[in-house]
């Protein structure tokens, strides 16, 4: 019977991030953090709290080997020990490096322990670990939970598919713990740290005044001439009652035109902000329109998985705002589906006109970034498509698509399980999935990904 306050173990080889992860759950830094493997040598106890649920976390030393002599031995020892006391075992690996032959040994070897184990996979920031998660299924502990210990990513699904299973059943009258969990979101880590909108665009689209018209004072310096912003100024505030941080970067200029290395830094750090923003305001002249470089960094926001909401500044320049505002929605939906319905606020930064339309268009499309679908419905609208425009053929044979899943948001990520041994669907076939997908569950301007992979349907006996 798993106790009142169930005890979590995390084991797994060196430096896949388990210490940074368990200092996130507890709250504070308690565990030595480094680049370096094996920093740590003891495992360490301590009290969580997430979504309302309290539960003892232990963060166990990396093991470079389940079979060696010597430190990695007693370093074992001190793993069995931390595991003999688990209700539950979360077994991480790296989401950069993929799966590793220890990572077999140790998924072996916690297979006969006996216990329940979740597979997570962290620095899931990256967009090589949505290729790396599909190694992770031989490990044969199914899907594995996709998360940054870095950035806070995949709490919900902790929650919901890890933590949820270790508390008691809910009753006709919830406890305050089940209640926490029942109305827990993916935006209630809103509530620990601030949603991070990055500005980025060309030099002198207007974005430091744009960020000085938002947080409400002159913040960054503003001008005429272009490159003024050379670091990246991020400030926290509050809209509507939420936690948000803007991030001001230096502008984009073709990589061909920086010479100078202190713009050359500047970029880089504003390709750092791009990274690591949930969601990312692209601000353009709308007097110029989208110009090539303007549509280079949307596709870099898209590719990077980043939700994209456009700014068109200096609206009130416009004078045919009608046929402008045609205009740019038909230049950016030339460049991906996603970018079909992309938000376009018109804004004269300036005048402080219309910043809160764009405040709630980005609060709207992070709730989409964050979007679960049950694996269910995704199947019943997979028969229906399938149904209504079969896949093509390939190498003269129908591609059959068997099951379908999300493995994980932020963005929404689906698996498409395939019995074919040819190679992938066709890029006009996955844009029809991608579409009907958009309009069936209302996810019009977030970045989907769709990943092939060999292997029938796991749940056709259940049929």
């Amino acid at each position: 019977m798993i106790a009142a306050r169930p005890t979590i173990t995390l084991i797994g080889r060196p430096n896949v991030g388990k210490s940074t992860f368990y200092n996130r759950l507890i709250g504070k830094k308690i565990a030595i953090v480094d680049d370096m493997p094996g920093v740590t040598r003891d495992w360490k106890e301590g009290n969580a709290r997430l979504a309302g649920l309290e539960f003892t976390i232990i963060d166990t030393p990396g093991i470079e080997g389940l079979f060696a002599e010597g430190l990695s031995s007693r370093l074992r020892q001190q793993a069995e020990t931390a595991i003999g006391k688990a209700d539950s075992i979360w077994f991480m690996i790296d989401g950069k490096t993929g799966v590793t032959p220890l990572d077999e040994q140790f998924a072996a070897w916690l297979r006969t322990l006996k216990k329940p184990v979740v597979l997570l996979m962290n620095k899931s920031e990256t967009k090589k670990s949505e290729a790396n998660s599909f190694e992770a299924y031989q490990l044969g502990f199914g899907a594995p939970l996709m998360i940054s210990a870095e950035h806070g990513l995949g709490l919900e699904d902790i929650v919901t598919q890890a933590l949820a299973p270790l508390f008691p059943e809910k009753t006709d009258e919830p406890t305050e713990q089940q209640e926490d969990l029942r109305h827990f979101t993916p935006t209630e880590d809103k509530k620990h740290a601030p949603l991070s909108i990055a500005l980025i665009g060309r030099p002198n689209a207007g974005k430091s005044t744009l960020f000085n018209a938002i947080i409400g004072e002159e913040r960054t310096l503003t001008g005429p001439e272009a490159g003024l912003t050379r670091d990246a100024i991020s400030v926290p505030f509050h809209y509507n009652g939420e936690k948000l941080k803007l991030v001001d970067t230096a502008g984009m200029r073709r990589k061909a035109n920086v010479t100078e290395k202190v713009e050359d830094m500047a970029v880089k750090e504003t390709l750092h902000a791009l990274r690591f923003a949930p969601v990312v305001v692209l601000v353009i002249d709308a007097t110029l329109g989208f110009e090539k470089q303007d549509l280079l960094i949307a596709g870099l926001v898209e590719q990077e998985g980043r939700c994209l909401i456009v700014a068109a500044n200096k609206w009130d320049l416009v004078e045919k705002k009608a046929e402008k505002m045609a205009e740019l929605k038909r230049r950016l939906s030339f460049n991906t589906v996603a970018m079909q319905q992309t938000p376009i606020i018109p804004l004269a930064a300036i005048k402080q006109r219309n910043y809160a339309d764009l405040l709630d268009a980005c609060l709207m499309a992070y709730d989409l970034w964050n979007t679960r679908i049950s694996t269910a419905k995704l199947n019943t609208w997979l028969e229906r498509v399938l149904a209504q425009h079969p896949p093509p053929l390939v190498q003269g044979r129908r591609f059959k698509v068997r099951y379908m899943t999300q493995i994980k948001s932020r963005p929404p990520t689906f698996a498409l399980f395939s019995t074919s041994s040819q190679g992938s669907l066709p890029e006009d076939y996955l844009r029809y999935l991608e579409n009907n997908l958009r309009e069936a569950f209302a996810l019009p301007a977030v970045p989907l990904r769709f990943l092939i992979r060999k292997g029938d349907n796991p749940y056709a006996e259940k049929k």
